[in-house]
């Protein structure tokens, strides 16, 4: 790390950066980065608070030997002859699982990872955001403040290029000196396990998605919810239409409360003074049919949706005295191991898995049932032979002080 008596230095000004979006400069910049060496330093930006959409509107790909490229997915349409440059090679991105959704949507599928916000938490780095790991380890300051701009502007603005720059430029120095810390705390083969593991994971399509709806949960009637269901879809469709984010057009909390108002005309929809948002007047007519489509419909969801959730910890010393007790025992076994490792505790075990083998214990709760629970639950090999046998030793250790919270407070 940088000495922090040292104050970090700016990075080099560029010259201005082009913006790839014809065919012949595609061609050049595909040239350019194959004729660089070394693995290929990737990110992309979206819309994300202003389209509904998920794509990539610009994508920056760097490596040693060649000059940062940044390209205009929407103009160029076709990137395979720069998938094709890349195909083999390992790609170094910031918290990955961010962009590999938006990459693969246009053929960017990359076979090999470095990860370098999981190898920052990996290494037990106090911060990983990008601009503070960069700062801590290479000593250069890398301002942040167009992170949350509308990137489908065209044309993007020259500062705005210089941070997109920037975000790739530095990751093969950064990707180095986090390679180094890992593998001078032997942590290699858990890097490569977790990487490969970001590579696999597939986000499930989400059934029933308008239940993420904020304030969903104080509304208890199926009439409402089938209201709120109805007006979710409607805004979705519309956003999806002029591809605007939801939210922009109409609040959640705006529908929530017409859902739990039932309007029973346009009028008192529009004087309802919760329904906000640039849309909720313009569109009225829409937002009432949706209403009236929820009043109708004799398709009502239901009150508590089917699932296999975990009761919360706090209420488990009255409705599984025994679990909460193999919890409150192993919590802290697994804590020691994650502290003695130099890890975050939930990087050493996703806190579900825990909770689901103390409530459901396999039989025999013995180390070989408790790894193959947990590697059935998804836990890497490497996660598994550092809990396993801790997590059976806390099982059948005597149970905590009765009273004693399940929960470290927040």
């Amino acid at each position: 790390m940088t000495d922090p008596a040292t104050p970090a230095r700016e990075p080099l000004p560029h010259a201005e950066l082009p913006v790839i979006d014809t065919r012949e400069a595609f061609d050049a910049a595909v040239a350019d980065l194959a004729a660089g060496s070394g693995p290929f330093a990737v990110d992309a930006e979206r819309a994300s608070g202003f389209r509904y959409s998920q794509r990539a509107y610009l994508i920056q790909v760097y490596r040693r030997g060649s000059t940062v490229a940044l390209f205009d997915p929407p103009a160029l349409g076709d990137l395979g002859a720069l998938a094709d440059a890349m195909r083999g090679e390992e790609w170094i991105l910031h918290a990955a699982s961010q962009d590999l959704a938006c990459l693969r949507e246009v053929g960017l599928d990359p076979e090999r990872i470095f990860d370098t916000e999981l190898g920052a938490r990996l290494a037990g780095l106090p911060r990983v955001g990008l601009g503070t790991v960069v700062e801590d380890l290479l000593g250069i300051h890398l301002a942040k403040e167009h992170s949350a701009a509308d990137w489908s502007t065209r044309p993007l603005p020259q500062s705005w290029l210089v941070y997109a720059a920037l975000d790739v430029e530095l990751l093969p120095d950064l990707r180095d000196a986090l390679a180094a810390i890992l593998d001078e705390q032997g942590k290699n083969e858990i890097a490569r396990q977790e990487f490969d593991a970001v590579l696999a994971h597939r986000t499930p399509v989400r059934e029933e998605p308008w239940r993420r709806l904020s304030g969903i949960h104080a509304i208890r009637q199926a009439r409402n919810l089938a209201v709120a269901r109805e007006l979710w879809e409607a805004r979705d469709a519309y956003a999806r239409e002029i591809d605007t984010a939801p939210g922009r057009l109409v609040p959640d909390a705006a529908l929530t409360a017409a859902a739990r108002v039932l309007p029973a005309s346009k009028r008192e929809l529009a004087a309802l003074k919760e329904f906000t948002g640039r849309a909720s007047r313009s569109q009225i007519d829409r937002w009432f049919a949706a209403i009236e489509a929820g009043r109708a419909t004799t398709d009502l969801p239901q009150v508590r949706p089917p699932g296999d959730a975990l009761p919360p910890p706090r209420v488990w010393g009255d409705k599984n005295p025994e679990a909460d007790a193999r919890l409150r025992a192993a919590r802290p076994a697994v804590a020691e191991v994650a502290e003695r490792l130099g890890l975050p505790v939930e990087n050493l075990l996703t806190p579900d898995y825990l909770r689901r083998v103390a409530w459901t214990p396999p039989s025999p709760a013995d180390a070989a049932g408790l790894a193959a629970a947990l590697a059935a639950l998804g836990a890497r090999p490497w996660q598994v032979e550092a809990t396993a046998q801790v997590i059976a030793d806390a099982f059948v250790a005597p149970p905590q002080t009765v009273g004693e919270p399940s929960e470290a407070p927040s």
